[in-house]
């Protein structure tokens, strides 16, 4: 069952990657920008854990990539966020 979660995690995270990347093309804010760059990063993020949990169960261990997207893609919102309120 849980493998069902993750990959549906992995889903829902594109599904926002995809909204945020063409509410971007279509108004070209920077805070969309930034968050497209999140939710990108966060989809890679849940694609690695699919392939560390799901499918390569114990031979593989990703969780310093996962790790490494997870800080990048939420520095990037981060980032965005900051520079937007100035």
């Amino acid at each position: 069952m849980g493998e069902v979660v993750y990959i549906l995690c992995a889903l829902t995270s594109l599904a926002c990657a995809v909204l945020l990347v063409r509410s971007y093309l279509a108004n070209r804010s920077p805070l969309l920008l930034w968050s497209s760059v999140c939710f990108v990063g966060l989809f890679i993020n849940n694609v690695l854990l699919v392939i560390d949990v799901v499918l390569t169960k114990d031979e593989v261990n990703l969780l310093l990539a996962r790790d490494l997207t997870n800080l990048a893609s939420v520095s990037a919102l981060v980032i965005g966020l900051v520079w937007s309120t100035r």
